[in-house]
């Protein structure tokens, strides 16, 4: 059977709290783990003390935290009617503790993977400055010069295995040809062109 989770919050401008120029972080982390709950099967309800005072006046348990505890006794949080928490919003791992949910894996994909990635695709793209903005992000983040260097070798590797390929092939079909064609003669007529008014004619020409 689903478990019934019941928030009872204190006085606030909306019902979870998550409004307003100044959004306190806990309620953004609590209401998102309320959704992944939710999302996990439980039966979630969330109760404002400023527009639903009958609901705490109507259940015995938590009206006799207020009257003890005032308005410290809140936010509570009762799971299949027993009081779990008072006074402070549990985690998630808590949450999921007292729902009988399993919680899952902790994601690799953190922060600084996510910009080791980034290096990686900086140097498959050949994008120079975002190579450079993702160093400083990476290094800020307390990555080390050796992971860096392993995912830039990787990403180096990736890009020059097609490279590699091609050459392989061109070998295999224009390999052993008769005479020897010169660097001026590849160049000339190409996008390749060693100046910069020929890259420039060339360009309008070809797809680079």
């Amino acid at each position: 059977m689903p478990a019934v989770i019941r928030v009872f919050d204190p006085a606030m401008c909306c019902s979870s709290g998550v409004c307003g120029p100044s959004v306190d972080p806990k309620l953004v982390r609590f209401a998102a783990d309320l959704d992944w709950l939710a999302g996990q099967g439980a039966a979630v309800e969330r109760f404002n003390l400023g527009q639903q005072p009958g609901a705490f006046a109507e259940d015995a348990a938590v009206k006799a935290v207020l009257e003890t505890k005032g308005d410290a006794g809140l936010p509570l949080v009762k799971v299949n009617g027993e009081i779990k928490s008072s006074g402070v919003y549990p985690s998630r791992a808590e949450l999921a503790g007292w729902a009988g949910v399993d919680l899952p894996a902790p994601s690799l994909f953190t922060e600084p993977v996510s910009e080791l990635v980034a290096i990686g695709a900086a140097i498959g793209s050949g994008c120079e400055p975002c190579f450079r903005f993702h160093y400083d992000a990476a290094r800020k983040l307390g990555v080390s010069r050796d992971d860096m260097l392993r995912a830039a070798m990787v990403a180096q590797t990736v890009r020059e295995t097609p490279a590699k390929a091609l050459r392989e092939l061109i070998d295999r079909y224009l390999g052993g040809g008769g005479g020897e064609v010169t660097v001026a003669e590849a160049k000339s007529g190409s996008c390749c062109g060693s100046s910069t008014a020929e890259r420039a004619t060339a360009q309008k020409k070809s797809c680079c």
